[in-house]
């Protein structure tokens, strides 16, 4: 089993935090650099990480990645209002990564421009549900979703795109499984 992906990308993250004691060889690609994007075109027409290779085929998004896991390592099928929950991570982080793509492309995100208004208000909606769902104890086992929630929450503080210490529930979540095994060697400062 091959994982192919970034080592800052959330959602390489979430997977490779899922698979922690598991044997796989997981493949580090610099997805801008040519090699690396020749690699990434060839395995996956979607231009996205992560991607798994097993048994001959190639697996794209995380979810999917997830939910092939699981499947094939005997794991109970998450509940519709895990899925929720992961949709709503999921949303968030791709305002956050438009966000820094777009930073990073010379615009300015806190312009009053449609697209920047539209990210913005998302992810501060979504952040304040996702601390509404910690207090309501959502995501009180170390599974999947609180490894999403977790990763998300990593990510944002990594690349200073949003201060989540305003939302207690959130803080002291992302505070409590900084210890988690797999955190430190998926790390991606």
């Amino acid at each position: 089993m091959q994982l192919l992906g970034s080592t800052t990308s959330p959602f390489v993250r979430r997977i490779r935090l899922f698979l922690h004691g598991q044997d796989y060889e997981f493949i580090n690609l610099d997805i801008f650099a040519p090699d690396d994007r020749a690699t990434l075109t060839a395995n996956n027409p979607a231009l996205k990480v992560p991607v798994l290779i097993d048994q001959g085929q190639n697996i794209y998004d995380s979810r999917v990645i997830y939910r092939y896991l699981a499947h094939k390592f005997g794991h109970q099928q998450l509940s519709w209002q895990q899925e929720n929950l992961l949709t709503l991570i999921d949303a968030a982080s791709d305002s956050f990564v438009t966000l820094l793509i777009s930073q990073r492309s010379g615009f300015d995100v806190g312009e009053d421009k449609l697209l920047f208004k539209l990210q913005n208000e998302r992810v501060d909606k979504i952040l304040n549900t996702l601390d509404e769902q910690v207090a309501a104890e959502q995501f009180g086992q170390w599974r999947y979703p609180a490894i999403c929630l977790f990763c998300l929450l990593d990510w944002i503080s990594f690349r200073a795109l949003f201060d989540f210490s305003h939302l207690p529930h959130l803080a002291a979540f992302y505070q409590s499984h900084l210890q988690q095994a797999g955190i430190e060697e998926t790390d991606p400062r």
